[in-house]
């Protein structure tokens, strides 16, 4: 089975989109998708919900046609969901997307994997997830940990141990739904310090974390800190796979998702959350529920899988 993984280009939905490649099974291969214009873009709601589809909307590359032999198109996000469904119909192929398609018809989706969190429709296409997918596999995170431990001793912190068991912390940043200051960072990064004691300790920063935020997770005493406005290597894989205990930034639903499917490590949110109901509330809610956060179970997404291959008839 050949699948074609179109992408927006963006590593997060790039990289859903490769896990549910590899859970449906068979080979892959990978084609960049843009809308041509915004106008572009907002036709395709339109036409999409005509039951049009039109590739003069948007440009692949490289080009896909029938010779490619693909049986599956799959894709994540609101860049690629009209692309998967016109290909998949020109090539005479199953489709599925990561994400509720809002604003598209469900019709033409053999399979739509959409996180509980965003409140999705029912319907018999739809599979709900309780979590953004990961595509990480153990050779993933093997190698994230071999570059981890290289990355560790050429920037100086090669004093720390083997790092099994240790306490890691992963920064995010604030959004429209959380908020970030160094006053609440401060206070954060006091408690885990004093609930840690005699524990290795890491940190890292991501791209969006404000610099004044950084500025204080700098000055605490780390066994390994990265801070992302000096350095761009990602430890994150290596924290997964090694840490005892993990803490994370609410808002981080991406990190939040691989913290508690992958690793062996105990989760913990550190809710910087604005009050109201919203996605990452319901999200990190449903996942301190279902004892993924401040308790030892991982999700398992086997029974999701199934039933997406069941709809895709695989």
């Amino acid at each position: 089975m050949k699948i074609l993984l179109l992408t927006d280009g963006k590593a997060g939905h790039e990289n859903q989109s490769r896990a549910f490649a590899r859970a449906l099974g068979g080979s892959f291969e990978i084609a960049r998708v843009s809308f041509k214009s915004r106008a572009a873009k907002a036709a395709s709601y339109v036409l999409d919900r005509l039951g049009v589809q039109t590739g003069a909307l948007f440009e692949i590359d490289p080009p896909a046609d029938a010779s490619g032999g693909y049986s599956v198109v799959v894709g994540t996000g609101s860049g690629v969901f009209y692309a998967v469904k016109t290909l998949a119909k020109r090539l005479g192929a199953k489709c599925g997307v990561v994400l509720y398609p809002r604003g598209y018809s469900l019709s033409g989706f053999d399979c739509v994997l959409a996180p509980s969190f965003d409140r999705p429709a029912k319907a018999p296409n739809v599979v709900e997830i309780p979590a953004n997918l990961v595509a990480g596999d153990e050779e993933f995170y093997a190698k994230g940990v071999e570059a981890f431990l290289a990355h560790r001793g050429a920037t100086g912190t090669s004093n720390a141990g083997s790092g099994k068991g240790a306490t890691a912390v992963i920064v995010g940043g604030p959004n429209k739904c959380a908020a970030m200051t160094p006053a609440w960072m401060r206070a954060r990064l006091d408690e885990i310090f004093g609930e840690n004691q005699g524990r290795e300790m890491w940190v890292t920063t991501s791209r969006r974390t404000p610099r004044d935020v950084e500025a204080v997770v700098d000055s605490y005493p780390w066994d390994y800190k990265l801070i992302y406005s000096k350095d761009t290597f990602n430890p994150v894989p290596a924290f997964v796979a090694l840490a005892g205990r993990l803490y994370v930034t609410a808002e981080s639903t991406g990190m939040l998702s691989e913290a508690c499917t992958s690793g062996t490590a105990e989760v913990k949110a550190l809710d910087n959350l604005l009050s109201g109901n919203n996605k990452y509330r319901r999200f990190v809610d449903a996942l301190r529920r279902d004892g993924c956060i401040d308790g030892a179970s991982k999700i398992d997404l086997s029974l999701q899988f199934d039933a997406a291959k069941r709809l895709m008839g695989l």
